[in-house]
This record gives structure tokens, C-alpha cells and sequence, in this order.
């Protein structure tokens, strides 16, 4: 089957609702790029005290799954709600494609947007849609004044600080270089002994907290967003928190193999990982990282989350210090989960479960505290869930449900437990015991299922040898997300 957008395309006067929004809840929305279910409040050894803290204040997902295992594509989807209706909403273009130089209209672009336009002050800062600054332009050209979302925002900002232009910054080195500049002859990790805001991430939370006091003395409530570079590569990060850990320590995958019985559309060779062309091996499907490699991949990795940690943290004393932290919603988000040698992968872009799952707080005012909640949810979810927050009405059209009943009751038992993910010619639905995934290749679907209760780790195909009544089942909770209408030509960062 087909699912039809429903936007309408007249335009009209968008009236500006302000009435009770005196003692509405300020909003704090964190976006952390490539962030896994890395943290130590997953029971993970990367130390992320800061967000531990929030996770046992408010709600931790265990079952959050993103829709689309590629940046730009995931943050367009959780910024309108919707589940992909197109080829183009496959891209880290789609925002570009769908909502940039429009017309405004009576369907609000993001959420965002339709906060702004019910008395919230909104601000972004850093890497919230794809774009790294939140304005149009190439890896290698000067900023423009092109706004990615052209309504959501009373101000975007970021401090592009040595590097310049938030493109350079994301890809930025400790000297001030970036990727680009060096023709990607770049390592994928870089230790240096510099202060936090030697790094953008740095930069970006000493901007958002300069901001934070102005916001908390206007006389309406802000949504202030915050997006963070790391963990994406290059996993670069300042020294100490390196030496948070022993890299003879760190734990390697628990499944370096293959899946039996998978699809080729399924994984990749690591690509965008091997384009940074210093790196100490080259690794593919075929050709697994050494031990001592990925242990050094994954120690950078967990630098760089412990890096962002501490960012996140300096927001939130600041949150706290202002006497705001009581009123304000706070929502931590990672765009996808990625692979650290999983399945032979290092990246992303899979529909396996390590791709798809990702970090997901939310924490709210007079809402349930330390509730680890392992429901199966989306990013979709989040628009209808802040909405309610707020008390506002969300707009029609969207796809994604309040997980509100959820922060105050996990065992809510009406709540659909189905996510459904897009990525490579192929779509997945995951269910509380399994996942199904289907490719269209070249004629036809190919199939595979995975049942976490008896293979937490996707190492066997079982499609075929499931018992067709829980096939037929699947099949019918599958075919509720089925898009024909899309392909991915290209795997992008």
C-alpha cells in the first residue's frame, strides 16, 4: 500500500497565537549526532554521569527507533512527525527538498515551527536539521544566508569559532583544519590536549548557555534547541576524556560475523568510514578491523561521548542555576544509533537494530521520575508527545503518537508497539519480539526476521523457518508501514 502526504499548498495569514502561554513549560530539546545506546545509564562502560543523572529524573527508552539510519533523513522525519512518503525523504537533502525557500503554509514545517507559532520564543543552535549550522551551502563554500527551516526560528545560531563555517567545524581538527581542506588525507579520530572549546562541541555549549540566561528573562517561554557534532566522525575530542579509559579495557562487539542468512542489501562496506583516507586500516565486509584498531575506534568513540556528556552537562547547571529547571521539558535525542564493528560495519545506514536504536530522555515537569521504559517507540513520537507537553494541539497529518501516557505509565496498555525504519530500497518493522525487514530487489521482496528473544545479536536469518502463522502476523503489521515508492541511490553522512 501507499501512504499519501496531506499537505496543504494554499497560501494564507498565519495568525499568531499567544493567549496562556504565560505559564506554559519552556522547552530544551538536545540532539546529539550518531548517538547509540552508548551511555552508562544503558549499562554501557562510557562514562556519561551528566546524562545518567537526567535519565534518572525523567523517562530512558530502551526502544527507540529512529526512521530512516541517516542524518538528515531521520531529523526531517522526527521534525514533522511523518514517516517517509518519498524517495527524496530518504536524504540527508530531505528538509532541503520539502520545507526549505517555500511558502508558508496552514501545515507547520517542524515542530518548531509550530511552537513559534504558539507563543514560543525559538532559538537553534548548532546541528538541529541536516544542515551543520542550520543554513544552505556546500561542504567547501562559504556560509550563505539561505535558512535550511525557514520558519522555525526567531534566531539560528553557532559559532563556527577557528574553522570558520559550520561545514568546516563539523569536520573540524584541533588546528583549525577540517576534512575537506585536507582532501579528506584525514585520520577518522584525533586526541588533543586542548580545553573543551579547542572542539565546535565546545563552542556550541558555551553558546547555548550564554543564550539560556537572555531566554530566561524574556516574558514568554523558549524552546531552545541544541545540536551536538559528536560522536560522528572524525571521533575527535579533547584529551581528557580520552583519559577516562584504558584502551586495553574497552570492550570489542559481541558479533564481529556476518548474520547467516542475510540479505547483501543488508550491510555495506563501511564507506563513508573509509573516507577518511589516514586511517590505520581499511576495513569491508570482507576484511574485519583488527582487535587493537577497533578497540582504538571504539575508545575515540566513547571519548567523544563522554565529550558531549559534559557539553550537555554545562546546559544543564546553567538550566538550574537560572531556576528554570522545574519548568522546562528536556528532551535528549541521538539521530540514529552506528555500527563500532558490529557486523563487520563501522557507520550507520543499516536496518539492523544497532543502526536504528538510539538515545532517547525525556524528562518534564510534574512527570514520573527513574521510569527505564522499554516500550517500543519512534522519533515520530516525539512531535505529538511535546505538543501534549506544552498543551498545545498538534497540527493534523501526523503519523507519530504522545508517548505522555508512557513517562507516566510504562505499562500503558494501549500503546501500538511497532516502529517502522526505511533505508535502502528496504523497510522494517520492529515489534516487542521480533524484526522484519524487506528488500526490494530487483523483482521482487527478500526477507528477514529476527527474534530478540532468542538472538539479542542478529546473527541468523529465521525468515524462513519461522512458523508461518507469527510470519503471516508480522506480514500484516509490516504491511501497515510498506512504501514501494522509494529507493536510496547513495549513502551519505
Amino acid at each position: 500500500m501507499y501512504i499519501t502526504a496531506c499537505l496543504l499548498t494554499l497560501p494564507f495569514s498565519i495568525p499568531q497565537v499567544n493567549e496562556n502561554v504565560v505559564n506554559k513549560p519552556n522547552v530544551l530539546f538536545i540532539c546529539v549526532d550518531d548517538l547509540r545506546q552508548e551511555l552508562g545509564c544503558y549499562g554501557s562502560a562510557v562514562k556519561t554521569p551528566h546524562l545518567d543523572k537526567l535519565a534518572g529524573e525523567g523517562s530512558l527508552f530502551f526502544h527507540h527507533y529512529v526512521q530512516v539510519p541517516t542524518s538528515g533523513a531521520s531529523r526531517a522525519s522526527m521534525l514533522t512527525g511523518r514517516l517517509p512518503r518519498k524517495k527524496e525523504d530518504l536524504s540527508n537533502e530531505a528538509c532541503k527538498i520539502n520545507l526549505s525557500g517555500k511558502d508558508e503554509i496552514e501545515q507547520p514545517e517542524t515542530m518548531f515551527h509550530h511552537l513559534r507559532r504558539n507563543g514560543y520564543y525559538t532559538v537553534g543552535v548548532g546541528k538541529i536539521s541536516h544542515y551543520a549550522d542550520g543554513y544552505l551551502y556546500g561542504y567547501v563554500q562559504p556560509k550563505s544566508s539561505r535558512l535550511e527551516l525557514s520558519y522555525s526560528w526567531d534566531e539560528m545560531l553557532f559559532d563556527a569559532g577557528k574553522w570558520g563555517t559550520g561545514w568546516n567545524a563539523f569536520f573540524g581538527y584541533a588546528d583549525g583544519s577540517n576534512r575537506q581542506s585536507h582532501k579528506k588525507q584525514v585520520p577518522p579520530y584525533e586526541c588533543s590536549d586542548v580545553e573543551d572549546d579547542g572542539y565546535p562541541d565546545g563552542l556550541t555549549a558555551n553558546l547555548a548557555v550564554r543564550k539560556l540566561k537572555e531566554l530566561s528573562a524574556k516574558d514568554k517561554p523558549f524552546c531552545l534547541a541544541v545540536g551536538f557534532f559528536k560522536p560522528h566522525l572524525p571521533f575527535n575530542s579533547p584529551k581528557k576524556y580520552w583519559d577516562l579509559y584504558d584502551e586495553t579495557d574497552i570492550p570489542l562487539s559481541s558479533v564481529t560475523q556476518i548474520p547467516e542468512g542475510i540479505h547483501q542489501q543488508a550491510l555495506h562496506n563501511s564507506d563513508e568510514f573509509n573516507g577518511y583516507l589516514k586511517g590505520d586500516e581499511k576495513v569491508s565486509l570482507d576484511k574485519s578491523a583488527s582487535d587493537t584498531y577497533s578497540r582504538k575506534l571504539r575508545h575515540a568513540y566513547f571519548a567523544c561521548v563522554s565529550y558531549v556528556d559534559a557539553q550537555v552537562g554545562k546546559i544543564l547547571d546553567e538550566l538550574e542555576r537560572l531556576g528554570e529547571m522545574n519548568n522546562t521539558i528536556i528532551i535528549v535525542w541521538g539521530d540514529h544509533g552506528w555500527h563500532l564493528g558490529e557486523h563487520r560495519v563501522w557507520g550507520k545506514h543499516t536496518l539492523m537494530e544497532v543502526s536504528l536504536c538510539s538515545t532517547l530522555i525525556i524528562k518534564a515537569p510534574h512527570l514520573r521520575e527513574a521510569v527505564k521504559n522499554r516500550r517500543i517507540v519512534s522519533s515520530i513520537d516525539i512531535y505529538p508527545t511535546l505538543m501534549e507537553l506544552c498543551g498545545i494541539s498538534a497540527p493534523d497529518g501526523l503519523d507519530g503518537h504522545s508517548l505522555v501516557k508512557l513517562l507516566n505509565d510504562p505499562q500503558e496498555c494501549l500503546w501500538q508497539e511497532a516502529a517502522y525504519s526505511y533505508f535502502n530500497n528496504g523497510i522494517s518493522v520492529r515489534t516487542p519480539k521480533y524484526r522484519l525487514t524487506r528488500y526490494w530487489h530487483e523483482t521482487k521482496y527478500v526477507s528477514e526476521l529476527y527474534n530478540y528473544h532468542v538472538d539479542k545479536l542478529e546473527k541468523k536469518n529465521i525468515f524462513d523457518t519461522e512458523r508461518k502463522s507469527v510470519v503471516k502476523k508480522l506480514m500484516g503489521i509490516w504491511e501497515k508501514g510498506c512504501i514501494r515508492d522509494f529507493a536510496c541511490d547513495s549513502i551519505g553522512e
